[in-house]
């Protein structure tokens, strides 16, 4: 049966040739966020510094797309040391918004996976804007950050 409100899933990984805790550290500093999100969001973070990541969390944002401003609040649902955390959108742009990510030991670093469940709002004009240009712009940031990544831990060591 056919839904308007469907929920899509987005994953992606990444080998990373450094130690998992480096890894687990970098991605857990929200601030480390604005460097790999592409300029054309106009990414910024609201909460003020410093952020304590910890289960409960909540950190604001606001970005701007196709110059609209929109403000985004997230939650820190699970947080497992160097293991896995995930935040869940709490207010923002998306009826549905839940990213895990996981970090596992491999021979030569880490592997991060980010796995996004989300759902547009709107019902029918939201399944036609991710049709139009959702899917493609979210694939665009991830496919950023992916490129920005090495560049954002050079120095870690």
């Amino acid at each position: 049966m056919f839904t308007w409100s469907k929920t899509y899933k987005l994953e992606r990984h990444q080998r990373i040739p450094l130690q998992r805790s480096k890894v687990f550290n970098f991605f857990s500093d929200a601030f480390n966020l604005e460097r790999l999100t592409p300029p054309f969001l106009n990414f910024e973070i609201l909460t003020p510094a410093p952020i304590d990541i910890q289960k409960d969390t909540l950190i604001d944002y606001r970005i701007r797309l196709f110059g609209i401003p929109m403000k985004w609040r997230t939650r820190i649902e699970r947080f497992e040391p160097d293991d896995a955390f995930v935040d869940n959108q709490v207010r923002g742009p998306y009826a549905l918004w839940h990213h895990t990510h996981t970090f596992e030991d491999t021979e030569d670093g880490t592997l991060m996976r980010d796995i996004v469940l989300y759902r547009l709002p709107l019902g029918p004009l939201g399944a036609i804007a991710h049709w139009l240009f959702v899917r493609r712009t979210l694939e665009t940031i991830f496919n950023y950050r992916r490129d920005a990544l090495d560049d954002a831990l050079e120095g870690v060591a």
